[in-house]
């Protein structure tokens, strides 16, 4: 009744392995997410500036305080994050395939290794 069944080392280290992938993937879909936020507030943000005369005065944080600074700068600075933002949501969005078609193909493997032997 409490028949405990020993699972081989390999199954072990494939279920292992899966688990590593799973946290993986949760670790690159959380930082996507953030970097798609990110992208996002700099997208509001340079609509904002752009909708700004170049005599409106803006300010920019610096750590903890804001600092006047040149629009036109901003507005530069705010693109060029967004393309590096860009670049790394596809980054990343690759990796989170990657992954999931790492993970697919372990989940069959060891559906196969764990699937009871058929009556001979």
């Amino acid at each position: 009744m409490g028949e405990k069944v020993e699972l081989p080392p390999q199954v072990q280290e494939q279920l292992v392995r899966l688990q590593q992938l799973q946290q993986t993937l949760q670790a690159v879909v959380t930082q996507k997410q953030q970097l798609e936020i990110e992208l996002t507030e700099a997208d509001r943000a340079i609509g904002e500036l752009e909708k700004l005369s170049d005599q409106t005065p803006v300010y920019k944080s610096v750590g903890s305080i804001l600092v006047k600074y040149d629009r036109q700068l901003l507005v530069n600075e705010l693109k060029e994050k967004k393309e590096l933002y860009n670049t790394r949501v596809t980054v990343l969005g690759r990796q989170e395939e990657r992954t999931r078609e790492r993970i697919k193909e372990l989940q069959q493997k060891l559906q196969e290794r764990l699937r009871p032997a058929g009556p001979s």
